[in-house]
């Protein structure tokens, strides 16, 4: 299935065929002026990585895999912790500190929602270091036409490693 990101304009695809057949990191899916949708995978032993972003709430849903999901209110203070497997929703408060860790022996596909869009209007990034090079570069942008939040409210990543 080609996923092709014609945000802001309407849309509509099987995300569950598209989220267990993405081998991308990410893949962005669909970007509106207010949200957007990116599908991932996550290798074993890996994780979507350590973040916290002050104005963006997430919402998470596991399609294949089996994770643990840990958040909190600091880097260091993760005190929410819960494993969870295909079906199950993380939501993901602005300002909360995240991550979700592939603990299982295959491929951890699952999809996230942004609100407001977080990445460039259709990029596929194959691995993390790609989505981190991207970022540093600047190639991981927001449309200009989104809805984003004050200029001060910079995400934070924690350093990556591996689980």
């Amino acid at each position: 299935m080609d996923i092709v990101d014609n945000g802001p304009n309407p849309n509509a695809f099987n995300i569950e065929d598209a989220t267990v057949n993405n081998t991308n990191y990410r893949t962005t899916a669909w970007t509106g002026k207010y949200l957007q949708v990116t599908l991932m995978s996550i290798p074993v032993g890996e994780s979507i990585g350590l973040e916290q972003h002050p104005d963006t709430d997430q919402f998470l849903r596991l399609d294949s895999g089996e994770g643990r999901c840990v958040m909190g209110p600091a880097e260091d203070q993760l005190d929410f912790q819960q494993d969870v497997a295909d079906g199950w929703s993380i939501q993901v408060p602005a300002g909360m500190w995240h991550d979700v860790i592939n603990t299982g022996d295959e491929p951890m596909q699952l999809y996230a929602v942004y609100a407001p869009s977080h990445h460039a209007q259709g990029i596929v990034q194959k691995t993390a270091d790609d989505a981190e090079k991207d970022e540093e570069e600047g190639r991981d942008v927001p449309p200009e036409w989104t809805h984003q939040p004050h200029p001060d409210a910079e995400d934070k990543s924690a350093s990556r490693s591996t689980c």
